[in-house]
């Protein structure tokens, strides 16, 4: 399966530059190995803090 790279940036909220943005498949392996979530499992005001802790997406959602 091939992403749909223009799509996916239009829908990336991610404040970080990276080689990753857009190519959802590898942002998604590449915070998974460090116990994180992508940024765009956050609100706009909480990716922009950078903390993609797993512990601080649970605090969202309580």
């Amino acid at each position: 399966m091939e992403c749909d790279l223009e799509r996916n940036l239009k829908d990336c909220n991610c404040t970080y530059s990276c080689s990753k943005k857009g190519k959802c498949c590898e942002c998604i392996r590449y915070h998974r190995e460090r116990g994180e979530l992508p940024g765009c499992y956050f609100p706009d005001e909480v990716e922009r803090t950078w903390d993609r802790s797993i512990a601080r997406f649970v605090s969202l959602h309580k």
